[in-house]
């Protein structure tokens, strides 16, 4: 059975939406894209690098199709993006140009591949998609980039997809100017109680 992994940079306040650049997702009216630019330079390219090695994909069409259009021109910044094996959640695509490329038609598709044998699956970006998974309960790891910033709008991470579970930290580490990588992994369900009882 594979792993399906979300690696996604974040708001304090859960924003997802458009880190990259201003034209990156305008989708409801989001004017703050590129919101992780500021922080470049500040040392997390260890994380970056290390999430960017040769992996398997899961994406949703709207995420495949801004990589689709911009990573075969940049092969030298992430080529395992360009080589690995993308499976993209969508009603509409039914085939692409960019090599090893595969449709999803539904949850049903993406539950027989994560029991498939292979290499764990990375999810970048897909916000709808990372909403079904969580929903039901598919998604093993959350590997998470948290800026020191907050932007009120746009679209979050855990929203109407979220389920109560419990994580463990596995790793984390902060840059310079507050950026913390993390990576939690499923621990189980929530447990409760009475502080101090």
């Amino acid at each position: 059975m594979r792993k399906i992994i979300v690696i996604t940079m974040i708001t304090l306040d859960g924003v997802m939406q458009a880190p990259g650049g201003p034209e990156e997702d305008t989708s409801s009216g989001f004017k703050y894209g590129g919101w992780t630019a500021p922080f470049s330079n500040d040392n997390g390219s260890d994380f970056f690098q290390k999430n960017m090695q040769p992996a398997e994909y899961l994406l949703g069409r709207k995420t495949f199709e801004i990589f689709a259009s911009y990573w075969p021109q940049h092969k030298d910044i992430w080529p395992g993006i360009n080589y690995g094996m993308k499976y993209v959640l969508s009603n509409t695509l039914e085939k692409s140009d960019w090599k090893n490329t595969t449709f999803l038609k539904n949850l049903t598709d993406i539950k027989k591949l994560k029991d498939s044998n292979g290499s764990d699956l990375h999810v970048w970006g897909s916000g709808k998609l990372i909403q079904l998974l969580m929903k039901n309960d598919l998604v093993d790891e959350f590997r998470l980039v948290t800026y020191p910033l907050t932007l009120g709008q746009g679209q979050k991470l855990f929203a109407e997809g979220t389920i109560p579970a419990t994580f463990k930290l596995t790793e984390s580490t902060t840059t310079p100017s507050g950026v913390v990588m993390a990576n939690y992994k499923r621990a189980g369900e929530v447990k409760t109680g009475t502080v101090g009882g």
